[in-house]
């Protein structure tokens, strides 16, 4: 049985010993797939196998009918979620023009039947009627949080807010368009872990290779009543954003 290593892994290895070295500097083009073919003798698989193992290490970026560049070290202006209330009726968006970004969002809502876990989460029956949102939101058109959100259509659905995007409360946070059918809600409760990005969470996130982010389980409560009116699972890329909890007292 041969030993020796594959031809893609010997490219590889030495194309990330002299970008580790200094020698191939942030933004330098790297050879084509049909110049690694010839230097080495194999086919164009080999250069492409190699390619996109640097890729996945970050150490390399390909640019679609460019080529493959050397990926820089600067890393990426964080994005600061401040826990507090907000007076703008869309906190992503007022938070993200606090930081100098524009904020702004993808969004596609439809009617399910509640799974057992999110009907749990919302003190409903499995199977009973909601209305599920995903979200991709951007900052500076930079995808940077997923967010999957449930809502009761017992509770929302012969209103105006049923459709959180669609109607004269679209783009409004929770908490404004609960407003509308006299609902005040509090601060969220949250749950938040670090782990590592899934393959499906890393692509929509742009995040190559796969990194680290936040995923926060959220639910509002109906404070007159206690009873849930929204949940949601939001993921956010770890190298973007910082989480504040609380507020130093002014002066």
């Amino acid at each position: 049985m041969s030993t020796e290593t594959p031809l893609y892994l010997r490219v590889a290895e030495e194309l990330r010993a002299r970008i580790e070295s200094g020698e191939l500097t942030a933004g330098t083009r790297l050879p084509s797939v049909a110049e690694i073919s010839r230097q080495y003798g194999g086919s164009n698989s080999v250069a492409s196998g190699a390619y996109k193992l640097l890729v996945e290490e970050g150490l390399v970026v390909s640019r679609h009918g460019a080529g493959h560049y050397v990926r820089g070290t600067e890393a990426p202006a964080l994005l600061v979620r401040q826990h507090r209330r907000r007076s703008e009726d869309s906190p992503f968006a007022e938070g993200a023009a606090e930081q100098g970004a524009v904020g702004t969002w993808r969004h596609e809502s439809t009617t399910e039947q509640a799974t057992a876990a999110v009907a749990a989460r919302l003190g409903i029956g499995a199977g009973d009627a909601v209305m599920h949102t995903s979200y991709t939101y951007l900052a500076n058109d930079q995808p940077v949080q997923l967010a999957e959100s449930w809502e009761p259509m017992a509770l929302t659905g012969q209103s105006l807010i049923a459709l959180p995007e669609v109607g004269p409360y679209a783009g409004v946070g929770v908490a404004a368009r609960m407003r509308v059918i006299s609902v005040e809600v509090g601060d969220p409760v949250e749950r938040v872990r670090a782990r590592q990005a899934t393959r499906q969470e890393a692509q929509a996130l742009g995040m190559t290779p796969r990194g680290p982010v936040l995923a926060i389980e959220r639910t509002y409560y109906d404070q007159a009543t206690g009873r849930p009116v929204e949940t949601a699972d939001i993921v956010m890329r770890g190298d973007r954003w910082v989480s504040i909890y609380g507020q130093a007292p002014t002066g």
